[in-house]
């Protein structure tokens, strides 16, 4: 069975013998002429006319009315987190099947993580298990929902769209609407997924993006915040942007900020890599049909995209049937050239967040022990 898997592999991406990656940029379009273009201008630091039409591009593509650049999805999401209005002491409800960029991010406000359940068939964050947890530990007092075990007011939620898969964002939404907590999407790997006919990180009051060397679409490094707030962009850019107050020559600022906006000559390459997304996407969900096809009657499930939804395919995804099997897979796949990797550890089980506060967790561990992500990069 793992040797079909490997043939097969090495055949739908055209790599008989060489080391197959599990996802590596393509750069097939006007990359080089913008990259050029940005370096001729001399404008390669924050300020240039890529950043600006990089933006333009976000907002477009996701329908959101303001898009903000910045140097990477973490600090785009500590950012959102920040201006939500998470402060130190505060809780932030998230999952814990997550890039550990999204509890590091509530960190680095001083907030703790409250680890949340994540539903088996979108890996994302549950709005049933939210609730669940919600109507047990918490009370909604004149200034915001509190957890009655910690005494902490719940400052935000932040649902993470697992390998472009979307959750179930206007459930979520109407929870954490109920309870008067902000949602914050960490849409870090969904470029391109839809609930509906609505981008993902348009659901709540902020979302973010990364923009990774292994992401859909890459500016080598990169993040951006979506926002339908105007006065929450304004904020973003500002404080993003040092919070220097515009003159032609003073350097003034008016608040501790951050230097984060992201460089013209990465934004340059994210404009030409945007104009290709189209064809990534259809390039992406062939793969994804391909593999679909593969394991169809086999003991391992391919990870489709949820119902009413439209994956972007960022990383297919697998589930064996246990933790030996994803062992043995993981270990004859890579013995063989084909990159393949489990997903991440559990976050309430690393040291650093081991004290945090937490629900039931039966699918979270229940899918860390049977998950591992296959091949799927753009195909030449």
């Amino acid at each position: 069975m793992y040797s079909d898997f490997v043939a097969f592999a090495r055949d739908l991406f055209q790599t008989p013998s060489d080391f197959l990656p599990l996802h590596e940029p393509r750069f097939f379009g006007n990359e080089r002429k913008y990259i050029n273009d940005a370096i001729d201008s001399t404008f390669v630091s924050s300020v240039g006319a890529y950043v600006n039409l990089f933006e333009e591009k976000m907002a477009a593509i996701t329908g959101a009315k303001y898009a903000v650049a910045l140097v990477n999805g973490t600090a785009a999401l500590h950012i959102a987190i920040k201006l939500a209005g998470v402060q130190q002491g505060d809780e932030v409800i998230c999952q814990p099947l997550t890039f550990i960029a999204t509890a590091n991010a509530i960190s680095y406000e001083k907030a703790t993580p409250h680890f949340v359940d994540v539903d088996v068939d979108t890996m994302g964050l549950s709005p049933t298990a939210l609730r669940q947890q919600l109507e047990t530990i918490s009370e909604i007092r004149s200034d915001g929902c509190y957890n009655k075990e910690t005494g902490k007011r719940i400052a935000a939620c932040v649902p993470m769209h697992t390998f472009g898969h979307p959750v179930r964002c206007k459930e979520l939404a109407e929870v954490c609407k109920e309870y008067s907590i902000p949602l914050i999407e960490d849409a870090a790997e969904s470029l391109g997924s839809y609930i509906g006919e609505k981008h993902t990180g348009t659901f709540g009051l902020l979302g973010t993006f990364s923009f990774n060397g292994n992401k859909t679409v890459t500016a080598g490094g990169g993040g951006a915040i979506v926002t339908n707030d105007e006065k929450l962009a304004k904020r973003v850019k500002h404080i993003t942007t040092t919070a220097k107050i515009p003159h032609r020559w003073e350097f003034k600022h008016d608040e501790i900020a951050y230097n984060y906006r992201m460089p013209n000559l990465n934004a340059a390459l994210a404009c030409a890599q945007l104009e290709q997304l189209p064809d990534y996407l259809a390039n992406k969900r062939e793969t994804a049909k391909r593999y679909a096809d593969f394991f169809e009657n086999k003991p391992i499930q391919f990870m489709c995209e949820p119902v009413n939804t439209q994956s972007n395919y960022w990383l297919n995804a697998i589930q064996l049937p246990d933790k030996k099997e994803r062992d043995a897979f993981l270990n004859y796949t890579n013995d063989n050239g084909i990159m393949t990797r489990p997903i991440w550890h559990l976050l309430h089980e690393l040291d650093m967040y081991q004290h945090c506060p937490k629900a039931a967790l039966p699918n979270s561990k229940f899918l860390v022990d049977r998950i591992v992500n296959i091949p799927s990069s753009v195909r030449v």
